[in-house]
């Protein structure tokens, strides 16, 4: 043996009795984390782990740093994260724009945060027809509310005609929402297409009269401005917004920064939505998506407590969006759960249950839609229901 190969052999029989003199174990990665788990197996079963971990990953696209879209999707993944059953993958996306593009073109993307007035847009422009068809909905996510930061010289969004207004990077949903708002408000400003943080720098140095950012409430790009002559101009809800949008305010609390105490600022607001190409059933993708929604929906109360963003309060599963479809699976879980209610408030269950008498219950329930005439769904809500008693 060479000198070499005797030092390593003393170093690990040195490291063991040191080990074994503490009274210490050795740590098994895998039950640290999934992750080193499928790192120490790569080599052995290369195929088995790849498959493994692809199964059930979903891929999100999000939105720019700072906005609410990305921050929904880092909870998304704090939260569904476990292990082999489900992975969400967010990635830093560009805005609403260019989410449904990638949506549609991207490979590996699963779905997507997209403004909703973004495709009625694209369609009536002229520059895609029958889009909203290549597309269904899983959920409506919550409302954005348009904000427009200004020199407080600038009163109303009036004031900015002829202006120099930065409506954010033509990739985004901001621009397309700023074009519709000030078109139907009759409104010419100069739109320039930056990047919110260089904007706003330019807002503060004289460069720009205003810079708008569609994004929910408090945004965190807008919360950190600062500037004694800075202010949120107000949106009027005028007739011609009110098909497309709706109501909103901003108050001290929102953003401290920008409006007095006790002071509040009218603005509107615009819906996101949790968006999927429309693939085909009985398809892979069409299979993750499923279990996705399985395990998202089943979950949707844990997003509305801390320290989640306070926007997840607003989601409704079961809010509609006229000229939208609803993803099957996603209507099936909603079916369901409607007739597991129903089932449960007959038997007189109002408390909760442990996961083994949930699964009895529902094989109960099951033999009650029979009776009922009514045809099972796909899905199986017994785990992912607090029953109560």
């Amino acid at each position: 043996m060479t000198i070499y190969g005797r030092l390593v052999v003393a170093l690990v029989a040195l490291v063991a009795s040191f080990a074994a003199a503490h009274g210490e174990t050795q740590v098994d990665p895998a039950d640290v984390s999934a992750g080193l788990k499928a790192i120490f197996r790569y080599g052995s079963s290369t195929r088995e782990v790849t498959d493994r971990l692809n199964a059930n990953t979903v891929t999100l696209m999000s939105g720019t740093i700072g906005g609410t879209y990305v921050q929904f999707g880092a909870d998304l993944a704090s939260v569904l994260d476990n292990g082999d059953d489900l992975r969400v993958l967010p990635i830093v996306g560009r805005g609403s724009v260019q989410s449904v593009a990638d949506i549609l073109f991207l490979k590996g993307v699963d779905i997507g945060i997209v403004r909703s007035d973004t495709l009625d847009y694209l369609e009536k422009k002229g520059i895609a027809s029958n889009i909203k068809k290549q597309f269904t909905f899983i959920t409506k996510l919550y409302n954005e509310e348009m904000h427009v930061v200004a020199h407080k010289s600038i009163r109303s969004v009036h004031d900015l005609e002829g202006k120099t207004v930065a409506v954010d990077l033509p990739n985004g949903g901001t621009f397309i929402t700023s074009i519709i708002v000030f078109e139907r408000l009759g409104i010419k400003a100069n739109f320039v297409y930056i990047e919110q943080r260089i904007a706003l720098d330019k807002l503060k140095k004289g460069e720009i009269d205003a810079v708008i950012a569609v994004q929910g409430k408090p945004s965190k790009a807008t919360s950190q401005i600062e500037g004694d002559n800075l202010h949120l101009v107000p949106v009027e809800y005028a007739k011609a917004l009110q098909d497309d949008y709706l109501p909103a305010t901003f108050d001290y609390e929102d953003y401290p920064k920008l409006i007095e105490k006790g002071q509040r600022v009218d603005t509107i607001a615009v819906p996101a939505v949790l968006a999927a190409y429309n693939w085909t059933p009985n398809t892979d993708r069409y299979r993750r998506l499923a279990h996705f929604v399985d395990v998202f929906f089943a979950k949707i109360g844990d997003f509305q407590k801390p320290p989640f963003h306070p926007k997840w309060k607003e989601v409704s599963l079961i809010a509609s969006l006229p000229g939208w479809t609803r993803f099957k699976p996603a209507q099936d879980w909603l079916a369901q759960h409607a007739d597991f209610a129903k089932f449960l408030a007959e038997q007189g269950f109002n408390g909760d249950l442990s996961a083994e008498d949930q699964e009895a219950l529902f094989q109960r329930f099951l033999e009650w839609q029979k009776q009922q005439g009514v045809k099972p769904a796909v899905v199986r809500p017994a785990a992912a229901v607090q029953v109560r008693r």
